[in-house]
């Protein structure tokens, strides 16, 4: 079974995603844990190469060294494997920052307990509740310490023991022609330590999955993509590791009227042709509850914009708001009364081209294109 293919003993394809990595596991390792299987050497020793596998392909770096180099990825002399030789001092520390980080976490540190993984939490808003904020409860399932064995993995009444292969440093290195190579120990996954005897509820792992209701207050202000940062509050680490953090993730969606544009808000009017011409004034429902009353100056043309100051959205942590911008959309007619179409009748019978200026010039300029020829 040492040889078997870790997609095989997890029963997955190579292309299976977390979520079916995950289940799978579980599946297995509740068919052939040792406690339901008593003296059972074949269920234990299976069990173990599922663990094995399951702990390697549920990690991104350690699932994509596998996929290219096999299990020589994880023994000594492999491609990272391996210890002995120079000391690599602050270099695998820089990996380990590298590769250890989403969204601003970091992995535990030398020879302790890993940390737990940081969580995305998308959350939709109205365009409303960006404006005013928004206090909420968020449920969201976790990997939580495990409260039978707080976290440390063992049955009650054991203790872990030291890693054999990486002597409780949680480092192994390789040497590769005037390369050394340090990496997390594959044993031991960087604890240091082994479990022995596996606590029944968490299988060693040191926590379980828990569903938590979060209080999440969202500030005035927010936009889309900002990003709210509830520090503990992801994965517990494996075996008392530090917990990660969780992120939320702010959507906006879209609104009836407005478009927002930084602490800007757009909105396109409608008006009469009369109240264009001869000028009057709107009224524009804001966000912020009140009626702004927008003046058009008379003449106004399709497409000019009229600013209403502090109007807009309030700035994020911070002081004052943004202005409502208002863009002129003057509007044809498209059903007249008789009296309203002799009314225009006369109008069109008194014009002399200076009440339409732009019209006027174009016409002009068509006319004189035809002269040329």
């Amino acid at each position: 079974m040492a040889d078997t293919e870790y997609y095989e003993l997890l029963e997955i394809e190579r292309t299976a995603d977390d979520k079916t990595i995950k289940s799978s596991y579980r599946r297995l390792a509740m068919i052939c844990h040792p406690d339901k299987n008593p003296g059972c050497k074949d269920s234990e020793a299976r069990f173990k190469a599922i663990s094995e596998a399951y702990d390697c392909l549920k990690d991104p770096q350690k699932r994509a060294a596998y996929d290219r180099f096999g299990k020589a990825a994880f023994q000594q002399g492999g491609p990272g494997g391996g210890r002995g030789g120079a000391d690599m001092g602050g270099f695998s520390d820089i990996f380990d920052n590298i590769f250890g980080e989403f969204m601003g976490g970091q992995r535990g540190g030398r020879g302790g307990p890993a940390r737990g993984a940081d969580l995305r939490y998308d959350m939709e808003i109205t365009l409303e509740e960006a404006f005013h904020g928004k206090p909420t409860e968020i449920h969201v399932d976790v990997a939580a310490l495990c409260d039978t064995c707080d976290g440390t993995g063992s049955r009650a009444g054991t203790a872990a023991r030291t890693c054999s292969t990486c002597a409780g440093h949680g480092k192994v290195r390789a040497q590769q022609g005037f390369f050394v190579v340090e990496r997390t120990c594959p044993t031991c996954h960087g604890a240091g330590q082994m479990i022995a005897d596996p606590c029944p509820a968490c299988n060693g792992e040191g926590r379980v999955d828990k569903a938590k209701t979060l209080s999440v207050n969202v500030p005035a202000g927010v936009d889309e993509g900002t990003r709210i940062r509830l520090t503990g509050e992801g994965e517990a680490g494996a075996r008392g590791g530090p917990a990660g953090d969780l992120y939320i993730f702010i959507h906006v969606a879209r609104h009836g009227l407005f478009e927002r544009e930084g602490n800007t808000l757009f909105a396109r009017c409608p008006v009469s042709f009369t109240t264009a011409s001869l000028g009057g004034t709107i009224e524009v429902p804001g966000l912020d509850g009140q009626r702004h009353s927008i003046r058009i100056p008379a003449g106004i043309q399709s497409g000019k914009q009229l600013r209403q100051r502090g109007a807009g959205m309030p700035v994020l942590n911070g002081r004052g708001t943004g202005d409502m911008v208002v863009q002129i959309d003057v509007e044809t007619p498209t059903k007249l009364s008789a009296r309203q179409k002799e009314l225009l009748e006369e109008f069109r019978a008194t014009e002399t081209g200076a009440e339409c200026p732009q019209s006027e010039g174009f016409f002009s300029r068509i006319k004189g294109m035809f002269a040329s020829d």
